[in-house]
């Protein structure tokens, strides 16, 4: 089922909150009491992601960049969200990122555009739009058990391409509910048991990840509004030419380096000012605690 998109105020304040049974742990043991909680979590996380006040683009890197971490974690490796950090957005022009890299760069590209068979081809280019178009075609039922079905037919014609079976996943998820965009939930929800799972048992477990992961998104959503807000309020403070294009970039990147990011339409040192004349108002965070080769964001 397809649902309208709501059009709430502007103002922070009238984002709406999860009600407290829905974020409450409790026992849900049965398929439709998980489906239940999981139905309302997504409700009320429509609610949010149409919210004008929220960032949206910044919203999907900094879920992408958990979905990766998770991915990441799923193949055996170590690296952290501060190390798929570093080595995607020191990146300079020309440079290839490692294996956990390009997991990270596959879901920027995810959330980047609308989610279509060609977008999500150029997210993952190992796979053919033909090879995504089946395994689409396969989600069948509401939302949830669309994107349960879809990670199942993945996985059981490969069982190690977790990656694409959750970022396909997501994808019939945010088709189902009218989402224009990809919003990466399932995998910082699941576990590697759980896709192993199949049937009723993967939707289940599905049906839990999302309790959590749409309760998390709409935290982070409020917060992200929140520094927004303060972001754009200092814009005025702001002399540096360009400023407003550093703005912009800020409130749909979840990391900026200064030498790579901003220096396309400004120079190195103006960049530099602009970050630390950015934290210094509380506007922007310095994300990394280090000295040099620094990372900055909402």
């Amino acid at each position: 089922m397809t649902y309208a998109r709501p059009t709430p105020a502007s103002d922070v304040d009238t984002m709406p909150r999860m009600a407290s049974w829905v974020t409450t742990p409790v026992r849900a043991e049965t398929l439709e009491d998980v489906a239940f909680l999981s139905g309302a979590a997504l409700g009320h996380l429509h609610l949010v992601v149409g919210h004008p006040a929220v960032p949206q683009a910044l919203l999907r890197e900094r879920l992408a960049l958990r979905a990766a971490e998770a991915c990441v974690g799923f193949a055996g490796r170590i690296e952290r969200a501060g190390d798929l950090r570093d080595e995607v957005h020191l990146l300079r022009p020309g440079d290839r990122p490692g294996p956990a890299g390009e997991v990270y760069l596959c879901w920027r590209r995810a959330v980047a555009r609308p989610v279509t068979v060609g977008a999500l081809q150029k997210a993952m280019p190992e796979r053919t739009a033909e090879e995504i178009s089946v395994w689409l075609d396969t989600a069948r039922g509401a939302a949830v058990q669309r994107a349960a079905s879809v990670i199942e037919a993945v996985l059981a014609t490969d069982p190690r391409a977790e990656n694409a079976a959750l970022m396909l996943g997501d994808a019939a998820l945010a088709q189902s509910l009218g989402w224009g965009h990809l919003v990466p939930l399932l995998a910082a929800g699941l576990t590697p048991r759980d896709l192993r799972k199949t049937g009723d048992d993967l939707r289940r477990a599905c049906h839990r990840a999302l309790c959590i992961s749409a309760n998390e998104a709409a935290r982070m959503a409020g917060d992200l509004a929140d520094r927004a807000g303060r972001l754009r309020a200092v814009a005025p403070k702001l002399r540096a030419k360009a400023a407003g294009k550093a703005i912009d970039r800020f409130l749909s990147c979840d990391a900026l380096s200064p030498a790579v990011a901003l220096t396309p339409f400004m120079s190195d040192r103006a960049a530099r000012r602009l970050c630390d004349r950015l934290v210094d108002l509380g506007a922007v965070r310095e994300l990394t605690g280090r000295d040099s080769f620094r990372l900055y964001g909402v």
